[in-house]
């Protein structure tokens, strides 16, 4: 018989935050690039972030008719900007020195390597938990 207070939050571990150097561009004074600190995204975050990144698109011969269509660079953009605590991508001077308003904005000038965003967005996944479909594939065979 399984006891329900082992389910209780106070027993549910919390993922601690991760650091990442997103980029070779911003390096210390000895080359090293920086690291970023990131945070995990809650699932509420992400269904947020999600819902934002939404559009309507027309269903074809069905007037007034729309189905809902995520743009992906947009949610994985934003996704990556909710997830990093460092460095502080609200800054208004650090924006400023982009020549930017807004922490996504600022994310894509930051690493604007498309390589670096590439790998960036493949770490974001992972350590969020979210696997792609060739990882799927890859788990269903074994």
């Amino acid at each position: 018989m399984s006891n329900i207070s082992m389910f209780f939050k106070q027993n549910k571990t919390v993922k601690k935050n991760a650091f990442y150097p997103a980029t070779k561009s911003l390096s210390d004074e000895n080359g090293k690039p920086l690291e970023w600190e990131i945070k995990p995204i809650s699932t509420k975050e992400n269904e947020r972030i999600q819902e934002s990144s939404m559009i309507e698109i027309p269903i074809p011969g069905k007037p007034n008719q729309y189905r809902q269509k995520i743009k992906s660079s947009e949610y994985m953009t934003k996704l990556i900007a909710a997830s990093v605590v460092f460095p502080d991508l609200y800054d208004a001077q650090l924006q400023d020195s982009y020549g930017v308003k807004t922490p996504e904005e600022l994310v894509v000038e930051m690493v604007n390597d498309s390589g670096e965003w590439n790998a960036f967005i493949q770490f974001i996944n992972q350590f969020n938990g979210f696997i792609s479909l060739q990882e799927q594939v890859e788990e269903a065979k074994n």
